[in-house]
């Protein structure tokens, strides 16, 4: 009996060291399923924000420094067609919008130099190669356009002394300078030879000369710009990833009376932090705007290669008055009258030309201003609106459309007879969208990888920990269960108690058997 009973006690030990042990890996199995479910995603983010912060030598470093994209800007120009009569009858001016006159650009990054601080600072080159199978014109093609370099010249003489404004009407008289100039798509673009910038370069004292000796909407920008920007990297803080740091030196602009309107850390356009959320507000920086411009959220969309991304557009009140959006008072250092709703005035970076700049057919602006003028259609939020596209998981732009009217406020100035006669009117020149339609395979392959595979695995191994940790427990509570009711009936059998309970007692004579 005792040899029975050591037996039984050495296969329950056995059987549950066995059994204990697999419900405690089934709960570790669940534990860790848990641990999974809170922490895999911050470890892909982990991993996401190793990869695209820039380092010499890494692949999403040679594609920021070479985009292998095809980025394009259309140009549209506002061709005045009543130029004379506008000016001789004060007739409403009529224009006629032509283009697109498209460029196909190349874009590289030149100077690249790294810094301790994790910052990176470059050169941004920009090659334009215009394009006459995708335009609807020539770049010969003639245009009547303001002469934005005379009408600067007047609208800044307007507070300056009479002698002064007689004696500039008296060389535009000599000059043959008129307030409208008929000149081709591609000297409007990149520069002509102005008689008016001409003579200041002979006149004007040396540190008041203009930068260039031509005028051209877009002169010296096809090349590397010799503004040096400095961008973080993202070692160290990825929420600074992609931001501007410096801009040829300086942390801030010197335009405005306050920081807010000087700072310049926004993107360049091309990468942004990474983790954007619908709640993010991004920026984006560019000289020619005077300022760093904010974009919300507007909607989800679907980039290239079925690529989910966010659009990201400017707030509506971002050009408002300052009557609309007081925060926008400190982009109007010299007080009010300050530009219109729908206008920024950038003449603090344009050498004090009045140019006021809009988004595409007075988009956002008051609709007297279009209708001022004949031949603009209303604006299309789908055709003007100005987007951006961004991948949120890596921050990188999945397309764009920079779209900007440029404009300029002509005043009338009595003692200046070529523009005696001409209105106060903001008087549209042209307007561009700058922008790529989408990313290549090559790219889109590695945004595919980090934004489908991370939660289908999350929820994958989340599933398999859980159903394998659970099915562990269930099995090992079972057994544990079924050994324990076996090895009861085992001990508590009938026979077994029957000859261990009448141990040592007299046995009745009816149950002996006789002979």
């Amino acid at each position: 009996m005792k040899g029975r009973e050591k037996l039984c006690a050495k296969l329950s030990s056995a059987f549950l060291r066995k059994w204990w042990f697999v419900v405690a890996v089934s709960v570790g199995i669940i534990f860790f399923g848990v641990i999974v479910v809170i922490f895999f995603m911050s470890w892909v983010n982990l991993v996401i924000n190793h990869e695209v912060t820039l380092r010499e030598g890494s692949k999403p470093t040679e594609w920021w420094a070479k985009p292998p994209v095809v980025p394009m800007i259309r140009v549209y120009i506002y061709n005045v067609t009543n130029a004379d009569e506008f000016l001789n009858n004060g007739s409403k001016p009529i224009v006629d919008e032509l283009g697109p006159y498209v460029y196909v650009e190349t874009w590289e990054k030149k100077n690249i130099q790294f810094h301790e601080n994790g910052t990176v600072s470059f050169n941004q080159e920009k090659i334009y190669h215009f394009d006459e199978s995708l335009s609807a014109g020539s770049e010969d093609d003639v245009v009547v356009v303001p002469n934005i370099p005379m009408l600067s010249a007047t609208s800044q003489s307007k507070h300056a002394a009479r002698f002064l404004r007689l004696a500039m009407a008296s060389i535009m008289d000599i000059l043959k300078i008129k307030p409208f100039v008929e000149v081709s798509v591609g000297q409007l673009l990149w520069g002509y030879e102005d008689p008016l910038l001409k003579l200041a370069k002979d006149v004007v004292p040396k540190e008041q000369k203009l930068p260039y000796e031509e005028f051209g909407l877009m002169y010296n920008k096809n090349g590397t710009s010799k503004d040096t920007l400095t961008i973080f990297t993202g070692s160290g803080d990825i929420t600074k990833y992609g931001l501007i740091d410096k801009f040829n030196g300086m942390p801030k602009l010197a335009h405005y009376t306050e920081d807010r309107c000087n700072d310049i850390m926004g993107s360049d356009g091309s990468i942004f932090p990474p983790h954007l959320t619908k709640n993010s507000t991004i920026y984006v920086f560019d000289k020619d705007m005077c300022r760093k411009l904010p974009l919300v959220f507007d909607k989800e969309v679907t980039g290239s290669n079925d690529i989910p991304g966010y659009r990201f557009t400017p707030p509506i009140d971002v050009f408002a008055s300052v009557d609309e959006n007081p925060e926008n008072l400190c982009f109007c250092p010299a007080g009010p009258p300050c530009a219109p709703s729908g206008f920024f005035n950038v003449s603090l970076c344009q050498y004090d030309s009045p140019i006021l700049l809009s988004f595409p057919h007075f988009y956002l602006a008051n609709d007297s201003y279009r209708t001022a003028l004949e031949g603009i259609s209303p604006p299309d939020p789908e055709k003007h609106k100005f987007f951006i596209d961004v991948q949120p998981v890596m921050g990188t732009a999945l397309s764009a459309k920079a779209r900007v009217q440029i404009n300029l406020a002509v005043s009338q100035v009595i003692d200046i007879k070529q523009v005696a006669t001409f209105p106060d009117i903001i008087f549209p020149v042209m307007w561009f969208e700058e922008g790529l339609d989408g990313l290549p395979e090559e790219m889109t392959g590695l945004m595919r990888l980090a934004t489908s595979v991370p939660p289908v695995a999350h929820a994958a191994l989340s599933g398999v920990l859980f159903a394998l940790g659970a099915l562990m427990l269930l099995v090992a509570i079972w057994r544990l269960v079924r050994g324990a009711n076996r090895l009861s009936s085992l001990q508590l059998a009938p026979g077994h108690m029957g000859q261990h309970g009448n141990k040592g007692k007299d046995v009745p004579m009816a149950n002996v058997p006789k002979y």
